[in-house]
């Protein structure tokens, strides 16, 4: 879909779209961007208003990447811009036209994690965790792949410390939820200037903030929104 604005918006014309390694890692990169939406809306919204939902995003999402990196040339390496913030942003303007009396507020156990449930999602971000890097680096050039790795592991590293050193300050334990929100945050952050930045320290720091922000903002603000 991003190729088809992209050939409307930039180049004017229209052509076929290849089936190749890099088309593959773009819709990926769509994927993504719904996934991140749906982390908004699960508890609010049915299977169906889901799928309908996708159809709209993706067509903005191409649209979006188009204009973006197509016309204004923006720089979004590992899609901090153009994935994680379009879908939450989409997601979070889609809660306007969902009825907030519909939720799943009838029995509050029902929206919190279980042992059985936080135990599947550590797993499966653990695995993200592990293939982060490779998210960010897929479409950077190869004298960058390097740098764009070696970034994004010192930002997760970092945001991951410092979400469970957040944990410690509130609770004086680690706390699961935390974890798995924050712990991808340096990641995500970094993503866009993870092919300029050449230091170590502002990659740490990147992800310290992150971390920090990710933490404080699940444990405060959560209960307030």
């Amino acid at each position: 879909m991003s190729a088809f604005w992209h050939d409307a918006l930039v180049v004017g014309s229209f052509r076929k779209v290849p089936l190749n390694t890099t088309s593959l890692i773009v819709g990926d990169f769509g994927a993504a961007a719904v996934l991140i939406t749906f982390g908004v809306l699960l508890g609010k919204t049915n299977i169906h208003q889901l799928w309908v939902l996708a159809i709209f995003e993706i067509l903005f999402y191409g649209m979006n990447q188009a204009i973006g990196a197509g016309i204004l040339e923006a720089v979004d390496m590992g899609g901090a811009m153009f994935v994680h913030t379009f879908g939450a942003y989409f997601g979070l303007a889609a809660t306007y036209f969902f009825n907030p009396k519909k939720a799943m507020h009838d029995d509050e156990s029902r929206n919190e994690g279980g042992y059985n449930s936080q135990l599947i999602a550590m797993i499966g971000t653990l695995f993200l965790w592990m293939y982060w890097p490779s998210f960010n680096s897929a479409m950077a050039a190869p004298d960058q792949q390097q740098r764009v790795i070696i970034n994004t592991i010192l930002a997760i590293s970092a945001s991951c410390i410092t979400a469970c050193g957040i944990c410690r300050l509130f609770y004086h334990r680690l706390h699961m939820d935390v974890v798995l929100h924050a712990t991808l945050a340096g990641g995500v952050a970094i993503g866009s200037a993870s092919a300029l930045i050449v230091t170590a320290s502002i990659s740490m720091m990147i992800g310290s903030v992150a971390g920090i922000i990710s933490a404080t903002g699940f444990l405060v603000l959560s209960g307030f929104l």
